[in-house]
């Protein structure tokens, strides 16, 4: 190879040294390749005013210099893309020796767990659980349950409505499972719901306008207040404590007739007399009575052959005092810190 051959190549080495990505790979190969414009290319084009036994050799040094430029950047070629491959992995890699990042777990909330336990102390006792809508019928809610539409204590209640002439709304009780079950069983029924009720409240220490219901319904012949006391005492036992103690009040309610208040024994003094009880010894805890005649008639069931009674209790206020938490809003906040308490 002639000495000008000799500084092409050794021209070419220098530039192949400078390249460091592939921008520059790409600048080195079209300066020394490309089909038009290249240095070889260019060179090339000598090759016919040569004279005629010159152009075979020439011919030669330069075919030899197009090889050796083109095994060499497809070797810089490989090297760059094994170079581009591992930074790649590398930026992928992830250290099994790292401490991990704990991710926080959800757990039951307290107020359904109280559900499940209310739900599973009933069905023990042979009741039947109903899921009744949320969304329900001015019907289901009020009129079949004694409260026409002119009765006060649809007043008490603060309904959401949503359509008029106020047809449907957002249950404002889990009372709808007395209808709902005596027109889906026949006696002797013992039924019980439980789930989410809603009314106008403000949403404070002890109100909110969503909350948890439980209504139990029981119809059979010869049903009495024996045996709605002797029901809520086993119930109310199993739920707080077996010391607790009861006791019954006169109390009205439209859905049932006679009724009554329903006190607990205190259960953080145990009826000696304390700021939760207000030195009284005892707690309001629900409302229960005999399913008035009116109900058992209009749901379909005949009045002078069975008897029955009902009642219901909010299962927040439940947990309320089982847990002994003096604002009902920290269940809703969802903080994990508070909830895994329970």
């Amino acid at each position: 190879m002639t000495d000008p051959d000799r500084n092409l190549i050794e021209q070419f080495e220098r530039d192949v040294s400078t390249i460091r990505d592939m921008e520059q790979y790409v600048s080195v190969r079209d300066r020394w390749l490309a089909r038009e414009t290249g240095i070889i290319t260019t060179r090339m084009k000598l090759l016919r005013d040569l004279p005629s036994e010159e152009r075979p050799a020439f011919g030669r040094a330069m075919n030899e210099l197009r090889k050796h430029a083109e095994e060499r950047l497809e070797a810089v070629l490989e090297v760059l893309k094994k170079a581009a491959r591992e930074a790649a992995i590398s930026g992928s890699l992830v250290d099994v020796t790292r401490p991990g990042f704990p991710y926080p777990v959800g757990c039951e909330h307290p107020i359904r767990r109280l559900q499940q336990e209310i739900e599973d102390i009933f069905v023990s006792m042979g009741f039947r659980v109903f899921d009744c809508p949320e969304v329900e019928r001015e019907y289901y809610n009020f009129t079949a349950l004694n409260m026409p539409r002119e009765h006060p204590a649809r007043d008490a209640q603060d309904t959401f409505y949503f359509d008029e002439p106020e047809l449907t709304l957002l249950r404002t009780h889990c009372s709808t499972v007395q209808v709902h079950a005596m027109e889906t069983m026949k006696p002797p029924i013992r039924a019980v719901s439980t789930g989410k009720v809603y009314r106008r409240d403000p949403f404070d220490a002890t109100h909110s306008p969503m909350f948890f219901q439980v209504d139990v319904l029981v119809v059979d012949e010869g049903i009495t207040m024996g045996d709605l006391k002797g029901t809520l005492e086993t119930f109310l036992k199993r739920i707080f404590h077996p010391d607790t103690r009861m006791r019954l009040r006169p109390g009205y309610f439209p859905f049932v007739e006679p009724g009554a208040e329903v006190d607990i024994s205190c259960i953080f003094c145990f009826g000696q007399g304390c700021r939760i009880c207000k030195q009284t010894g005892w707690i309001e805890i629900l409302g229960a009575g005999m399913v008035h005649p009116k109900v058992l008639r209009m749901s379909g069931v005949d009045d002078s052959r069975y008897s029955g009674f009902a009642w219901g209790m909010g299962i927040d206020r439940v947990a309320i005092l089982k847990y002994g938490v003096e604002d009902i809003r920290l269940f809703w906040e969802n903080d994990l810190r508070f909830l895994r308490q329970f």
